[in-house]
């Protein structure tokens, strides 16, 4: 599905600061030295497939991109391969990835596609190289098993974003502008329109979560985390409404709807229905009315997730958090003791202002 963004020209990148241990409003300490380096021209990201098999010619439209944003690209070695639903055996995605946490050629990690996976090798992963060289890991959907280990785990930043099949050429694709701003150095700093069931509020935290089916799959595994003075962020794509009703009653039996500092819905899609599926409520309802009780600030479609206009975040960092029912603002925060960090320049001719209007009208369904 054409929806990427196609880059004329790339300007060489400045980035440095010293970095310094913060703690923000909420009493989380930010760790900047274990938040990947922005990348710059020249550098390396390589393209792995640690859930369901892509064919190179999938791929093509993403590298060419990828190279015009001044980025080399190196295959992994599942890219074509094919074992049963999987881009090649348990131990073969598992090999393919920890060669590239391993390398300290490559920057960062693309993921080539979701589905399904990651829970089957994440286990056989040794974590010590990326720990001494963290790297970005992006992706969404069933990447969010990697969001999740890696927050729970390490506590180092990682990017929820679009992967490498649903980079394309389209030059008016502001998704691929949004990770290439990321992954340069930009603050994430959005806007979006409001919604009437938003319950209006302020939070100062760290933004955590993903896609909902892997929160609740990852429970009570090495991979689950914490989500008390968080703020969480959920999604799905192709769910009934009682399978969405019980994942969230899943969070709410389990404790980890009680204390957050918020609570940011991206978009469920292609929501499903049969006979046997009456629910009345929408999807904000049933979410609403697991949450009626707290006092932290809600928002909802906010515009990422299985979608076009699916905006990178970064997961694991601090943002302040503002909603009202006329509009919701994410803003990255900046350590106040350190240096400001010149942003990387942006290559389009003006800052978009994402609102509901621009997702109805751009935000096509987007699968994996």
């Amino acid at each position: 599905m054409n929806r990427k963004h196609f880059f004329q020209a790339v300007l060489p990148l400045t980035v440095a600061a010293s970095l310094y241990k913060k703690t923000n409003a909420a009493g989380l300490f930010l760790q900047p030295s274990l938040t990947p380096p922005s990348l710059i021209v020249g550098d390396t990201i390589g393209i792995t497939c640690s859930a369901s098999p892509v064919d190179l010619p999938k791929l093509q439209a993403g590298i060419k991109t990828l190279k015009l944003w001044g980025l080399n690209v190196q295959l992994g070695n599942t890219v074509g391969k094919h074992w049963q639903r999987f881009g090649g055996t348990d131990e073969e995605r598992a090999s393919d990835l920890q060669a590239m946490l391993d390398d300290d050629n490559i920057k960062a990690i693309l993921f080539a596609k979701g589905g399904y996976g990651v829970m089957r090798m994440i286990d056989k992963i040794d974590w010590t190289k990326f720990l001494q060289k963290p790297k970005w890991l992006i992706g969404f959907s069933d990447i969010t098993t990697v969001h999740l280990h890696v927050h729970a785990n390490f506590a180092i930043p990682t990017i929820h974003a679009d992967m490498a099949t649903g980079i394309t050429d389209d030059a008016k694709d502001l998704s691929a502008t949004t990770l290439h701003d990321t992954l340069f150095g930009n603050r994430i700093d959005y806007t979006i329109a409001g919604h009437p069931l938003n319950r209006e509020g302020f939070a100062s935290s760290k933004l955590v979560g993903g896609n909902l089916s892997m929160l609740q799959a990852c429970a009570a595994s090495k991979s689950d985390i914490k989500t008390d003075g968080k703020i969480l962020f959920i999604e799905d794509v192709s769910e009934y409404k009682y399978t969405i009703d019980r994942m969230l009653l899943n969070l709410k039996r389990s404790g980890k709807l009680d204390s957050l500092a918020g609570l940011m819905v991206g978009m469920f899609t292609a929501t499903k229905t049969n006979v046997e599926d009456s629910f009345t409520e929408t999807v904000e309802e049933l979410i609403m009315e697991k949450v009626q009780e707290y006092k932290y600030p809600v928002s909802f479609n906010f515009p990422a997730g299985h979608i076009t206009l699916n905006h990178a975040l970064k997961m694991g960092v601090a943002y302040d958090f503002n909603v009202s029912t006329q509009s919701v603002t994410l803003s990255e925060k900046l350590l106040t003791d350190a240096p400001l960090i010149p942003t990387a320049p942006r290559l389009f001719l003006q800052e978009p202002i994402i609102t509901t209007d621009t997702l109805q009208t751009t935000g096509k369904l987007y699968l994996h």
